[in-house]
């Protein structure tokens, strides 16, 4: 391919899509739901948003969130629109364009530590998504978090179709395999959204749309076009088994060194638990659990290390089912009382939740205070039609899907035996 042929198929494919409504797939409900996901913000956060395109998301974010939003993108047209369309909104004072390349976000307009939230729609591919995840955190601010968005496969066995198409246009991994780049990239998931088939929509119909209108005689428009329909008719006839999951990241907690527990543990996970609690039966239900071949997970058994290499928090997660279908049983949870209120246990349990994501676990249950578990992103397990076979109060029983590509079983929980319900 020649420089000038490489050129003008470029030249096309923005042809194609400027002045659309959106550059990937998304919508402006997915926005707010990933923005609610991403909080507590400050009052007025710092927003960078990378691979911005005309700047859909960054006009909500400016609009909705009252963000300072820098965006950057490479293509100078799409720079120059979003610039127009926050001018006519009077958020002009509020977005700020840089044309940069997002895998490169050195100099003055880039310090470590000076954003908020990172926002990467549909755009992290450019660069991979470890990589973003990997480079991206220098950026954050104490507390800060990071949304970026990744296409994955939502089947374990995709189709030769759907395989040969994305194996030559970036090749996809599973939900488990993303979030194992996230976490060996140094990040603890806070949040992940499948994104729904009307993002998809909202994207590919004003495309299809602009496809049968284009003159194929243009420069370029021709492999342009050629290149755009294939990726219509893929999505038509393998759509269910790929999509967007959008992920909400926080870098991990530097002050707790997390892990799975060794055999040499077992006493001081017994003394923390011993501990923690008013009586030793959550130490004597891990012992029983430990035992119980059915409901044990060596690697969902997880250790904080506090600073001296002693354990200071514990979390563990065993097999449960609702109804006839796996799922996890989140308990107990316990911090030494030498280190309460220091993150330990927070850090324990989001380093056990995203060893359960990388096994490819798909939901979580959970006994305990509602304000609490909320921060890990758990609802009422009666949300979803699940029950405990006990009476509690229904804020109180809660559940985390880990998964959205499969269905969400309902019924009631059926605990290991060692619980005693």
């Amino acid at each position: 391919m020649t420089e000038n042929t490489d050129a003008s198929r470029t030249e096309a494919f923005f042809t194609l899509h400027h002045r659309l409504p959106r550059q990937s797939p998304g919508s402006d409900a997915t926005t707010r739901r990933l923005l609610a996901q991403a909080g507590p913000l400050p009052d007025r956060p710092r927003v960078l948003d990378l691979g911005c395109g005309p700047g859909r998301a960054s006009l909500l974010l400016a609009a909705e969130a009252g963000a300072e939003v820098t965006a950057v993108d490479l293509h100078q047209p799409f720079l120059d629109e979003l610039r127009e369309a926050a001018d006519a909104r009077g958020l002009g004072d509020r977005i700020r364009t840089v044309r940069a390349d997002m895998g490169d976000l050195t100099g003055p307009a880039f310090p470590a530590g000076s954003f908020d939230l990172i926002w990467a729609e549909g755009s992290a591919y450019c660069i991979g998504f470890a990589t973003a995840v990997r480079d991206w955190q220098r950026l954050l601010a104490p507390g800060g978090a990071m949304m970026i968005s990744e296409c994955v496969w939502t089947t374990h066995a995709p189709s030769a179709g759907a395989r040969a198409f994305w194996d030559r246009n970036g090749s996809l991994r599973t939900l488990p395999g993303t979030t194992a780049a996230a976490v060996a990239a140094g990040c603890t998931v806070h949040a992940v959204l499948l994104q729904p088939d009307s993002d998809w929509d909202a994207y590919y119909g004003p495309l299809a749309e602009r496809v049968a209108s284009a003159d194929p005689a243009a420069p370029g428009m021709e492999w342009a076009l050629a290149a755009t329909r294939e990726e219509l008719a893929v999505r038509r006839a393998h759509g269910a088994e790929y999509g967007y999951a959008a992920y909400v990241l926080r870098p991990a907690d530097p002050r707790w060194t997390t892990r799975p527990e060794t055999a040499a543990d077992r006493e001081a996970v017994h003394a923390v638990n011993a501990a923690a609690f008013p009586t030793r039966d959550e130490a004597d239900l891990v012992d029983a659990l430990r035992a119980d071949s059915g409901a044990w997970l060596p690697e969902l058994s997880y250790v904080a290390e506090a600073p001296d290499g002693s354990v200071a928090a514990y979390a563990l997660l065993t097999r449960c089912r609702i109804g006839d279908a796996p799922a996890l049983a989140l308990a107990p949870v316990a911090t030494s009382p030498a280190y309460q209120r220091q993150g330990a246990g927070q850090a324990v349990v989001r380093a056990a939740l995203d060893a359960a994501r990388v096994r490819g676990e798909a939901l979580v249950v959970v006994l305990g205070e509602p304000e609490y578990y909320a921060r890990f992103g758990c609802v009422p397990a009666s949300t979803y039609g699940i029950r405990p076979g006990f009476e509690v109060p229904d804020e109180a029983m809660m559940a985390l899907v880990l998964d959205g590509s499969v269905p969400v079983p309902t019924g009631m929980i059926r605990y290991p035996v060692a619980f005693g319900v």
